[in-house]
């Protein structure tokens, strides 16, 4: 190999320093890449605390914890196997079942008859003749139903006496100009309240069987003149809980306008009462006004706020 003219050898110092400095770049080269795999290591181990966090979140639900049935959302549930085998039972009504068979009745609503006008045989006219018997077959059903307007009307006379006017009374229910009678208010709070239907599809029912279609805010007003007309009632059943021997009492969520509440549970064999409220603990239980004078022995999860009344307590 031919070296340039003016080529020197470097010396041994030189050549010493120079790898003094290789090695020093190296090892903080080095040094920089551990920093980096540390730093690293530790992110991934955040992001993995964080990740374990959030699957043990997820997999929490009324059945593993004290989150409520409303909480776990709508995933499909796995349905549970019937342990009967296929064949053991033929369809339909078991043997000793009470049947419900349609019956004739004695004294129909109404009768139609249905006239012979001609022979059958040889087309003669059976016009004038007298029938000699019937055969009868009848038909249970439900008749055409729709929202019916009655106007009431006060009549108003003027005295020839004294000139004064005077006018009739309407009946007592009959307050405003138009109103919803006491059937339509009778349906409403059956359908939601008794069948649980929502308001919206009430509306709907009315609108599909009678025709016309009553306004939510009458659905509503319903419901809280029924509550309103029960309330001796409700207060009967509460005061029979408070002097009970044993309670089972309990709280679970529900939605509200989306938004999270409470069912508070009183019972016992007979009897149950709920209160839907916005809390979970002892300020619920106050306003439902039944642990505070209850004495017996109450039967719960052994949530905390239930041990703040003087009674028994005992796990369900």
């Amino acid at each position: 190999m031919l070296l340039p003219m003016n080529f020197q050898m470097p010396t041994d110092e030189e050549i010493h320093t120079a790898f003094e400095q290789g090695e020093a770049a190296v090892m903080a080269l080095f040094h920089d890449v551990a920093a980096q795999v540390t730093e690293l290591a530790q992110q991934l181990a955040k992001q993995g605390a964080i990740l374990h966090e959030l699957q043990a979140r997820l997999a929490k639900s009324s059945r593993n914890s004290s989150k409520p049935p409303s909480s776990d959302g709508y995933g499909k549930v796995k349905r549970t196997e019937s342990l009967r085998k296929a064949g053991e039972k033929p369809n339909g009504g078991q043997p000793g079942h009470d049947g419900q068979t349609l019956m004739a009745s004695e004294r129909p609503d109404r009768v139609e008859t249905h006239e012979v006008a001609s022979c059958a045989h040889c087309q003669a006219s059976l016009a004038a003749i007298a029938s000699v018997g019937y055969e009868e077959r009848q038909v249970f059903d439900i008749p055409a139903i729709r929202i019916e307007v009655t106007a009431h009307r006060a009549e108003i006379k003027v005295c020839p006496a004294c000139g004064r006017a005077s006018k009739g009374t309407f009946p007592a229910s009959v307050t405003q100009a138009v109103q919803y009678g006491p059937a339509v208010s009778t349906w409403a709070s059956y359908f939601t309240t008794q069948h649980y239907v929502p308001v919206e599809r009430t509306t709907e029912i009315f609108a599909d069987l009678v025709q016309h279609r009553v306004s939510e805010a009458t659905v509503l007003k319903a419901s809280e003149e029924l509550s309103a007309l029960i309330e001796p009632s409700t207060e009967a059943v509460k005061e029979l809980l408070r002097d009970s021997e044993v309670l089972h009492v309990d709280e679970s969520g529900l939605r509200v306008k989306g938004q999270l509440h409470w069912l508070h549970v009183a019972s016992t064999a007979e009897l149950t009462h709920y209160e839907v409220h916005t809390k979970r603990g002892h300020e619920a239980m106050e306003e439902a006004g039944i642990l505070g004078a209850f004495r017996g022995t109450a039967v719960h999860d052994h949530w905390k706020p239930y041990f703040t009344y003087y009674s028994g307590h005992q796990r369900m």
